[in-house]
């Protein structure tokens, strides 16, 4: 127990001096940012490799104890590397004042005399002020209960996703063991990503546990209402949901539609939903992409988003025939639909890895523990780099060579494994 709280205490020490430097003016240095992402990731690699090859449980007490305390230490520091949480808290009081956050892009209130002045504030720091927002109907209720909770304040945000995110690490102890929880738990990516700058990606994950858990136990009603809201978060939760109710009748797969219809339904009269700027985003948007970033080297970028469209829609199609053909219970390898999707993405934002990666703790892989912290490189812009001759967002090319080198690494770490456990499976049979 006490190399356990050793290695809680040594982590909280990192998360702490993180927030410390969130706190600052300006940004953290990005070597103190991987410093401290090396200090708080490392140890729990290792505290894991121990308990794995002991065979022992993994402390559930101790486990929630550290956990809390690592999301609170991001509580304190709030975010950084990031301004999406104004888009967050606008919408919030687009919601509430008008029943709607669709329609109207932010730019419109600019000169607005209205808008109260916190809300001003919240104005001149949204990206990307031309477009309405591109965030899903779930989201937005989210949104809006940290406005009911205070107004233009990212601290509440914050303070709900981490309480979403510990019903995430609940959920992932009724489907797998403690100590493969321990790799989502503790990720710094996710403390990162939730804890400190409030993306609300984790309150999708949570519903797209939940719906899993509830079809393992037959409940497929609950289960497809909480599809519904998964896929209402984000369309990440869409691409699952067809997998999860593989074995569902089709009264359930009605309710489904029906719970992303109730969502849909009432923005959709009032004038407006998030498919226009996600149909920018897909159209237009690129940013530290892997496949897409080679294929639109060669071919131009229609085709390249076309091609690989195409390919991931292969993929999911067999995988989805090879599902079907698994037992009852199986739980549907996330990790690999996920990372499949997010290889074929023209856009890998860290936070979207918070879809994968509690499935890569149920079934965990070096591919995708490694890419959780590799992905971390995509921070290396012209913007944190203060670099003003780059556009902010452009990358130094060797950040996505390292980024996916590393990945790429991890991969073929986890073919050798594979390839070792079935040879050695056929010598035991030969001796035998």
């Amino acid at each position: 127990m006490r190399h356990v709280d050793a290695v809680g205490l040594w982590c909280a020490l990192g998360y702490a001096a993180l927030a410390v430097l969130a706190r600052q003016p300006g940004e953290p240095e990005l070597p103190a940012f991987f410093l401290l992402v090396a200090w708080t990731g490392l140890p729990v690699f290792g505290l894991y490799l121990y308990f794995r090859r002991r065979g022992d449980p993994f402390p559930v007490g101790r486990l929630i104890l550290w956990t809390v305390v690592f999301r609170l230490c991001g509580l304190a520091g709030g975010p950084f590397y990031e301004d999406d949480f104004y888009r967050y808290l606008w919408d919030a009081f687009r919601f509430a004042t008008s029943g709607t956050p669709y329609g109207v892009a932010p730019e419109e209130f600019f000169v607005d005399p209205g808008v109260p002045a916190p809300f001003q504030r919240v104005l001149d720091g949204i990206n990307y002020p031309e477009l309405p927002t591109i965030y899903g109907p779930t989201t937005q209720l989210v949104f809006l209960v940290g406005y009911w909770v205070q107004p233009a304040s990212v601290a509440a945000l914050q303070a709900i996703l981490i309480a979403v995110d510990l019903v995430t690490v609940a959920l992932l102890l009724r489907l797998t063991s403690s100590a493969n929880v321990l790799l989502y738990a503790w990720c710094p990516l996710v403390v990162k990503e939730i804890a400190f700058t409030a993306h609300p990606d984790g309150a999708g994950v949570c519903l797209l546990l939940a719906a899993i858990v509830l079809a393992r136990n037959r409940r497929w009603r609950n289960a497809a209402v909480c599809l519904g809201l998964a896929a209402g978060a984000k369309t990440f939760g869409l691409v699952l949901a067809p997998l999860v109710l593989a074995r569902a009748r089709l009264g359930h797969w009605i309710l489904f539609g029906a719970t992303l219809a109730a969502l849909y339904g009432p923005f959709v009269l009032l004038g407006g939903t998030d498919l226009t700027s996600l149909q920018v985003f897909a159209r237009e948007w690129e940013f530290n992409s892997a496949l897409f970033g080679l294929a639109a080297a060669i071919v131009p970028r229609f085709e390249a988003r076309l091609a690989l469209g195409i390919l991931f829609a292969a993929w999911w199609g067999y995988y989805n025939s090879v599902y079907a053909r698994s037992g009852a219970h199986e739980i549907p390898r996330g990790d690999w639909v996920y990372g499949a999707l997010l290889a074929a993405s023209p856009v890998i934002n860290p936070w979207y890895l918070l879809w994968l990666l509690p499935f890569a703790a149920i079934r965990p892989s070096v591919w995708a523990w490694t890419a959780s912290g590799a992905v971390l490189l995509s921070y290396v812009t012209g913007l944190n780099l203060q670099d003003y001759e780059m556009d902010p967002y452009a990358q130094p090319l060797w950040v996505r060579w390292l980024e996916f080198g590393l990945i790429a690494a991890g991969l073929g770490c986890d073919l050798v494994r594979r390839r070792g456990r079935g040879l050695g499976g056929r010598s035991d049979a030969a001796r035998g």
